[in-house]
């Protein structure tokens, strides 16, 4: 027993307004993302943050998520001591069925809690950092391909050189025009990838995908429906360019599916598809099959992003880089007390403890339109 207990727990759900219009999945979003944070107060005046950010593309919703943490989980949370993650976790997943999120935002805030109470990271807590940095995608998303565009070459200047292209919303036309065009505009040594969000009909997906590895992506991700396995399986045979699993792989028991088919040579890993345990749980399946793993992200703001990077920092499996630009990149402000670090088109790794940088509570409080204690 730690000698610590958790005695309060305060729920907020933030619109956070963001830079510009985004394709999400298969929607955009416009002015701003509704994300839910949960806060976890001690008897040691330790506070510990989590983060759950919501997508139409999982089951449950923000005010599903907010019920979990607040309904469901509050009453085995209070009196708790928060050393003790993973058995709470377990009792979150008897709490709630889906929710992965929430339970995510939930072990978020106890990891946080007891690297601050041991006054060391929290990827020192999973094993150790394998990394100190890692190189940064920035999502080519934007229906305005022109302003992307510019940003892409700002971005180059700051020195990133990965940037992922949402395809699969607008007409195959249109897509290999912007593949073309990105190819053209930017630098050869830029890492070109490819996303198209469960975009693609199966009957047709092959000579579409064929017709992109002209560009020479580095992977395509999600070429068609999440539940359609075979499919992917099929595609991952017969396209040169490596295929990853993402909709597809939400969790240890999707990894295992995959695997089996072989439906995929890459899996897509986020703190959201139920937390960094699971995430190691997820990596360490593909790794023992000889699959390695991206970090990807469901708009999270900069406290998300934290979590992300220690998990990637402390699991040499997850190789492709991240995406963790939201903070930084989309959001017109972050709720992070200091900023989400990036240098150089890289992410940086926080030595302090928990998971690094504190939420900034008067911002914070600034975008909350519901909070419940």
């Amino acid at each position: 027993m730690s000698g610590i207990t958790i005695t309060g727990v305060t729920v907020y759900k933030a619109r956070l307004p963001v830079v510009s219009e985004r394709r999400q999945g298969s929607g955009i979003t416009k002015d701003a993302i509704t994300n839910i944070f949960v806060k976890l107060d001690t008897d040691a005046g330790i506070a510990g943050w989590g983060e759950a950010a919501t997508s139409a593309v999982f089951p449950g919703g923000t005010e599903a998520h907010m019920a979990a943490l607040h309904v469901y989980f509050r009453p085995f949370v209070l009196g708790a001591d928060p050393f003790r993650i993973e058995a709470l976790m377990e009792r979150a997943e008897r709490a709630v069925v889906h929710a992965a999120e929430a339970k995510a935002a939930l072990e978020m805030a106890l990891f946080d809690i007891v690297g601050k109470a041991l006054g060391t990271p929290v990827c020192n807590l999973l094993g150790g950092p394998y990394r100190d940095e890692i190189p940064l995608s920035y999502s080519i998303a934007n229906p305005d391909f022109d302003a992307d565009m510019e940003m892409a070459k700002r971005l180059y200047g700051e020195g990133l050189r990965i940037f992922k292209v949402k395809t699969g919303a607008a007409s195959h036309a249109e897509d290999l025009r912007r593949l073309e065009t990105l190819r053209a505009e930017l630098s050869p040594d830029v890492d070109l990838r490819v996303d198209y969000n469960q975009g693609l009909d199966v009957f047709d997906a092959i000579p579409k995908l064929r017709d992109v590895e002209a560009f020479r992506p580095t992977f395509i991700e999600q070429p068609v429906d999440l539940n359609r396995l075979d499919a992917m399986a099929e595609i991952t045979r017969a396209i040169d360019t490596p295929i990853m699993a993402d909709e597809s792989a939400f969790s240890p028991a999707n990894a295992l599916d995959i695997v089996r088919q072989r439906a995929a040579d890459i899996i897509a890993i986020k703190v959201m598809k139920g937390g960094m345990m699971n995430v190691r749980r997820i990596s360490a399946i593909a790794q023992a099959a000889g699959i390695p793993c991206y970090g990807g992200d469901m708009a999270e703001s900069g406290l998300g992003h934290l979590a992300g990077t220690h998990v990637i920092a402390a699991t040499p499996n997850i190789s492709l880089g991240c995406e963790f630009y939201q903070a930084t990149y989309y959001l017109k402000e972050d709720i992070l007390a200091q900023p989400f670090p990036v240098v150089n088109g890289k992410v940086q790794v926080p030595t302090t403890p928990g998971l690094g940088i504190d939420v900034d509570e008067d911002t914070l409080a600034k975008y909350t339109v519901e909070r419940l204690n």
